[in-house]
């Protein structure tokens, strides 16, 4: 045999076999796999990571440096001062938690009118009211007035609770919500919140939800309506700004339909645990077309309190009332609490369709009727 011929039987012996081919493409698909799912799990941790960061970044810029503080801080701002050299110097003296967070604020609440002087401020103040005093001159002072408006309290809980601890008539701070010229101007003056939907025609008090529950401070005795609606309404500003990347994420609710829908939530669930949970039942009652029958929309369309209510006060036929309307009411039937606003934008996923409240408020969750009569006669007709 001639060493040509040896040459060309080794090159062929050489010659990988298909399966060897396919075997080596197998452990190159595999590591191209491995890598890209390494690269997929790492993308999408920066993602997580990078979302609650940002969240934790403007939730800190947006609140108080120190709301218990006592401190109060003499601030100069000069004239001809830019809301950046306004900003940076809140920052500076500690008044505020991030400068770029207050800059976006200011241009999101279109506020500019600051005037420059001297000013007594505190760490413990909120952004808008900070943003007050910039605005009006005004002078930190100790609170001489303190009322508190828990969570879910309608339009006249809220006039109820405000007569009794801060001397405002009940029937004057009423008639003022629903003064047509007094709610246009207030729409001119928070257009990102009070939008044309709260005009519908069938709106009981036009802010009804929009008034956030809080504990606040007066620097009067006898502080006016305006006053007091100006206070809560920059609160409900502030919440919402938190919350407006998401709220402008979603496509199927408007800003008023995410308020009324978390009064909805604020009035049914007790805990934060079972807001979350209730928020996914009522998303998969609209998304199974069914009504979401909640009886406080039913309590709200009679406009008393109802203890217990019978077959007759289902009957009422109000837009307020989710067993006679497809869908949210027309509006809000409470203020609500930032863990309702939470648990409409972050529902907890589950098949339940039904829940019911048994005598100690523990909730009980079914994904079928069959089930959820179980839990009517095992904890409503059975205590009768």
């Amino acid at each position: 045999m001639s060493k040509g011929t040896d040459d060309s039987n080794k090159k062929e012996k050489k010659r990988p076999t298909y399966k060897e081919i396919a075997q080596e493409r197998g452990r190159e698909a595999s590591i191209a796999r491995k890598i890209f799912f390494f690269i997929f799990i790492v993308l999408i941790a920066l993602i997580i990571i990078g979302g609650y960061s940002g969240y934790k970044y403007v939730s800190n810029g947006l609140s108080p440096v120190d709301p218990d503080s006592e401190e109060t801080v003499e601030v100069n701002v000069p004239l001809g001062s830019s809301t950046s050299d306004i900003a940076a110097i809140l920052e500076e003296e500690g008044l505020i938690n991030n400068s770029l967070i207050y800059r976006f604020y200011v241009k999101f609440n279109n506020a500019a009118d600051f005037q420059a002087g001297d000013y007594t401020l505190s760490p413990s103040m909120s952004l808008a009211e900070i943003t007050a005093e910039l605005e009006t001159g005004a002078v930190y002072e100790e609170a001489v007035l303190r009322v508190t408006v828990p969570e879910g309290r309608n339009i006249e809980e809220i006039a109820d609770i405000y007569e009794e601890n801060a001397g405002v008539d009940r029937e004057e701070f009423l008639a003022k919500m629903n003064d047509d010229a007094y709610i246009e101007e207030l729409m001119e003056r928070y257009p990102n919140i009070l939008t044309e939907e709260i005009l519908a025609e069938d709106i009981r008090y036009p802010l009804e939800g929009y008034l956030f529950p809080a504990t606040y401070e007066f620097y009067e005795e006898n502080p006016s309506v305006d006053t007091i609606v100006t206070n809560m309404l920059n609160k409900s500003r502030d919440i919402l700004f938190i919350y407006l990347d998401q709220i402008e994420a979603q496509d199927q609710f408007t800003i008023h339909d995410i308020v009324t829908f978390a009064s909805l939530v604020e009035e049914e669930a007790p805990s934060i645990e079972d807001r979350k949970r209730i928020s996914g039942v009522f998303y998969n009652r609209m998304d199974q077309g069914m009504m979401l029958q909640t009886d406080p929309t039913v309590i709200y369309a009679h406009g008393e309190h109802i203890s217990r209510l019978t077959y007759a006060d289902y009957e009422i036929e109000s837009p307020y009332n989710t067993y006679h309307v497809m869908g949210l009411p027309v509006g809000p039937i409470a203020n609500f609490g930032e863990s309702s606003l939470q648990a409409v934008l972050e529902p907890e996923q589950s098949n339940y369709l039904y829940f019911l409240a048994d005598a100690e408020g523990n909730v009980h969750y079914s994904s079928t009727y069959e089930e959820h009569q179980a839990y009517e006669q095992q904890y409503i007709h059975s205590q009768e």
